[in-house]
């Protein structure tokens, strides 16, 4: 089972009350990834952590997703069978200039994240990763697409 994609964490993040971030406001990921076991456990435990996820096997099926329905982040695999990650992360930076993106990658593919970074990405991780550090990249993430709001309110008010 790809749950071994996930490294095991000292303490566990899936205990309720563990959110140590005071965020009382559900985060709206889009996670993208085609290994559906892998996406299908990190959902489940990323819902215990009071984020709000929308599951997607494919690029082509997160763009549909990403057309009805606003999103904080997401979360995007850069291997995939239909589409590659940094082809969707284009197609997200257009459709959503705000959406804040974390790159997920395999091992040997960490040049291909770095260049996610110069589109548009805020970060990524190499799988297999640790789940706190996933959740404090999605929680950093979310963060950066708030602060990014406020700041572009506070300039239009000024112009």
């Amino acid at each position: 089972m790809p749950e071994n994609e996930l490294k095991n964490n000292q303490t566990d993040p899936d205990k309720p009350g563990s959110d140590k971030s005071g965020n009382s406001e559900p985060i709206r990921l889009l996670l993208v990834d085609d290994e559906k076991g892998f996406a299908n456990v990190i959902s489940k435990r990323l819902r215990k952590r009071n984020i709000d996820v929308a599951t997607t096997y494919s690029g082509s099926e997160a763009i549909k997703v990403l057309r009805k329905k606003k999103f904080d982040v997401a979360v995007l695999d850069l291997k995939m069978e239909d589409m590659n990650g940094i082809e969707v992360l284009k197609i997200f930076k257009t459709m959503a200039p705000d959406l804040s993106v974390v790159m997920l990658t395999g091992h040997g593919s960490e040049q291909a994240a770095r260049d996610g970074i110069a589109l548009g990405a805020v970060d990524y991780l190499t799988k297999p990763c640790d789940f706190g550090e996933l959740v404090d990249k999605i929680r950093e993430a979310f963060k950066i697409r708030k602060e990014k709001i406020v700041n572009e309110k506070g300039l239009n008010k000024e112009k």
